[in-house]
């Protein structure tokens, strides 16, 4: 278990069950071909780091299932998934397990 705080902020974010809490990777500010793009038309990346995990999905038999994600993973996650919350201008996203689609190693 492990809890997201960012570095002079008194806020704590622990992710309850099977919830993580993902940084989204910035955007790439130029394409390929040299071409630099607005903040309009950057697509939001389905990638990022887990900063925190919760406890584990509350199973039938009472036990915690384990999770397969850990803090400092990277990745790959569905767009439409995440809860977008925003913490001293800091942008998290917070998810369940299941919305990950791959670790990237």
């Amino acid at each position: 278990m492990a809890t997201a705080t960012k570095k002079r902020s008194k806020v704590t974010l622990q992710p309850l069950g099977d919830k993580v809490v993902v940084a989204r990777d910035e955007s790439l500010d130029t394409t390929a071909g040299g071409i630099v793009l607005p903040d309009s038309a950057k697509d939001k990346p389905s990638r990022g780091t887990i900063i925190a995990v919760g406890t584990g999905k509350l199973l039938d038999d009472g036990t915690r299932g384990k999770l397969q994600v850990k803090k400092g993973d990277r990745v790959l996650f569905t767009s439409y998934a995440p809860e977008t919350i925003n913490i001293d201008d800091e942008e998290y996203l917070l998810m369940s397990e299941s919305d990950i689609l791959a670790v990237i190693e």
